[in-house]
């Protein structure tokens, strides 16, 4: 199974390229960049990454993301990750970026866009890796800040497809950026949120509602309400739900425990991923392995995980298809 699992086409549609900075890049990033560390080796930074909850995350996350400074940067950090894209098979990506954690160090927005976007077109030229990009908005950070994110948004419409919403669920609903988020869908982006991971269930409701979001990142604490989960699964709702975060992050204590496998089989519509793979143990298939690992899974119902990312992406529906086939013609071919 774990072969199946391996060469298995896979579709990611929740990363945080920032998070995916791993200790040794960040380390000859600091390098290059003549910025200080408090640790003296990407092991000792390593040993840093157990956490407590999102905010103890959060707070290393952002010092990482200290390092990132040229447009170099932003093109070496998302390169990095479509080179583990390319081992792990996985066909297409959905990245997204804290512009807000870069301009408010006096990084030019243009400058992070350009640098990720070029790594993005070369993984399509190079690999065959197809990628659309997601402008997340920090939600601890306020309105009127997401309001002037968006304008620069708007200017890469080009480059990018949606906005999301990320950073501390907790505090900050999603009714706070309403009128952000209805001026996004004026603007012509596909809009995303991250709810229901530490937030409670209503969060996912309020996004769904207030924010008008096409799929929700997490959405895990929807088995709070039953009314919640027959909605989900009525509106064939995507959540993107990322397994190894959700332990490392104290959402679940083992993955035993995690009711993503539950949530397939009921009929919802999820998907694995990610998140922020550097700081919590690993890419897709680290994700698929320790769902499996735990919650034993048929090779259709793995097959069925990529199925539903790629109903949930954001591509043309003659891509989608093209992806499908590839996905059962993979299955075919390893029933037994």
């Amino acid at each position: 199974m774990e072969t199946f699992i391996k060469s298995l086409p896979k579709v990611e549609l929740h990363i945080h390229i920032e998070g995916s900075l791993e200790p040794e890049l960040l380390f000859m990033l600091a390098k290059r960049n003549h910025i200080a560390l408090p640790y003296d080796s990407p092991e000792s930074l390593r040993q840093a990454y157990k956490f407590a909850d999102l905010q103890s995350f959060l707070d290393l996350y952002y010092q990482g993301a200290n390092t990132l400074i040229n447009e170099q940067d932003f093109y070496d950090l998302t390169w990095a990750y479509i080179e583990r894209c390319k081992e792990q098979n996985v066909i297409h990506t959905e990245i997204f970026f804290d512009p807000q954690t870069h301009t408010d160090r006096g990084i030019e927005f243009d400058t992070v866009v350009a640098g990720i976007y070029q790594a993005l077109e070369d993984a399509s030229c190079q690999f065959g890796i197809s990628s659309n990009l997601i402008m997340c908005f920090l939600r601890h950070l306020s309105e009127e800040a997401a309001f002037e994110t968006l304008q620069e948004a708007a200017r890469h419409k080009d480059k990018i497809i949606a906005v999301g919403l990320d950073s501390s669920e907790l505090g900050h609903p999603p009714e706070k950026f309403s009128r952000v988020f209805q001026k996004a869908r004026e603007l012509g982006f596909f809009t995303v949120a991250h709810a229901g991971e530490e937030g409670p269930a209503q969060n996912i409701v309020d996004a769904i509602e207030l924010l008008g979001v096409s799929r929700i990142d997490h959405g895990v604490r929807c088995t709070d309400s039953e009314e919640l989960v027959d909605y989900l699964i009525e509106r064939k709702m995507p959540l993107t739900v990322c397994p190894l975060s959700n332990i490392e992050l104290r959402v679940f204590n083992s993955m035993s425990e995690h009711n993503i496998v539950d949530l397939l089989r009921k009929g919802l519509c999820v998907t694995v991923n990610s998140d922020d793979p550097a700081y919590f143990g690993g890419y897709m298939t680290e994700n698929l392995l320790a769902v499996h690992k735990a919650l034993p899974m048929t090779k259709l119902e793995l097959a069925q995980l990529t199925i539903n990312a790629i109903d949930s992406s954001f591509i043309s529906v003659a891509n989608k298809l093209k992806f499908k086939e590839l996905v059962w013609h993979y299955l075919a071919e390893n029933h037994h």
